[in-house]
């Protein structure tokens, strides 16, 4: 399974490109009613006159609105990612949970564009739920902003549901907590802001803030499709165009234990031995081997990190957690002829082994 500090950078990436403009077109309002409600009498803006400044008290309230988000999100994610545990996905029905996240941030996106054919598809809370939220956001309780923070994991924004895909495939209640986590983080800096503007702007400025927001989300669900199709073994993009091969012939002598960490190689019983060397990313991304002979692929961990150790082969259903330092074997069998992809666990690192 992909590490927890490797999703967590994940969800804070996607929370911070994509996760706080697209939820602060649905949250924003809340998070706005819940902050300015206690003081609106004494910042009324006059007609016409320019938006009254935010006040140094007004931190409080964002603050524990954001306090009530993270934990409520941080829970939901240990709950999805045991969830993931029990059922065990195997590689490729990661991938598909991961492609069916990326379809939906496509959906969200053309629906931000204003395309009305795709209204009907894109998931929304209840019409009545929105309501009752909204209504308790105007309360004056200091516990407010926290409540309601805590109440818009049942809000969410089309962007949130892609990232509890994303903490259903990590299989982990630790690394499903880490990726919703680091999610509400990303979304903090632009989240205030936008929501703000959301809620205060003219509609012209708000109508450009959408086209930005379903900009930045197209580009996040290519991504997301992109690396699934990695991740289920179908596709390998930026592979090594020169693979690496064996030697013509076995080297003796001196020669034998350099040749121990060579790519290609074949041991004294004639089994082919195939070393990965792993550290943030996979030194050799494409192989050449023979067809028919016993095989072994050897993860050789140097400082190993982020995604690259959670190595998987989508095809074989086979996937470790390469060792920080030394070797994992993993058993090939006997290949026949044809091409076997691997990637890390979010495919956003890949390979090919081309057996003839």
């Amino acid at each position: 399974m992909p590490s927890s500090i490797a999703l967590f950078m994940t969800g804070a990436g996607t929370g911070l490109l994509a996760g706080g403009a697209s939820c602060a077109a649905v949250q924003g309002g809340l998070l706005a009613g819940a902050v300015t409600r206690r003081a609106a009498d004494s910042r009324k803006p006059s007609a016409g006159g320019p938006l009254p400044a935010v006040k140094p008290g007004d931190l409080a309230p964002v603050g524990a609105f954001l306090a009530g988000k993270l934990a409520s999100h941080t829970v939901l994610g240990a709950l999805l990612g045991t969830f993931g545990k029990t059922l065990q996905p195997g590689p490729r029905t990661q991938a598909v949970l991961l492609i069916i996240a990326g379809a939906l941030m496509l959906l969200f996106a053309l629906d931000l564009f204003g395309v009305k054919a795709v209204g009907r598809l894109v998931p929304r809370p209840p019409a009545s739920f929105g309501r009752v939220v909204r209504r308790s956001a105007r309360t004056t309780s200091a516990l407010t902003p926290a409540l309601v923070g805590f109440a818009t994991v049942l809000v969410p924004c089309g962007v949130t549901l892609s990232v509890e895909l994303v903490a259903i495939t990590s299989g982990s209640p630790v690394a499903g907590a880490a990726v919703m986590a680091g999610f509400v983080l990303g979304t903090a800096p632009l989240f205030t802001v936008l929501g703000y503007l959301f809620r205060r702007a003219a509609g012209s400025v708000s109508a450009h803030l959408r086209s930005l927001t379903g900009v930045v989300v197209l580009t996040v669900a290519v991504w997301t499709i992109t690396s699934a199709l990695q991740a289920g073994g179908w596709v390998s993009f930026g592979t090594d165009a020169r693979p690496a091969v064996a030697a013509a012939e076995p080297p003796a002598g001196p020669r034998a234990q350099a040749a121990s960490d060579a790519p290609v190689r074949s041991d004294a019983s004639g089994k082919q031995i195939l070393t990965l060397t792993v550290t943030d990313f996979y030194e050799t991304t494409a192989f050449a081997a023979k067809a028919g002979v016993p095989t072994e692929l050897v993860l050789r961990g140097k400082d190993a990190g982020g995604c690259a150790r959670a190595f998987t082969i989508p095809a074989m259903g086979v996937r470790e957690i390469v060792k920080e330092n030394g070797d994992t074997a993993v058993d090939l069998g006997t290949p026949k002829a044809g091409t076997l992809r691997f990637s890390c666990a979010m495919g956003m690192q890949t390979g090919v082994i081309d057996f003839a």
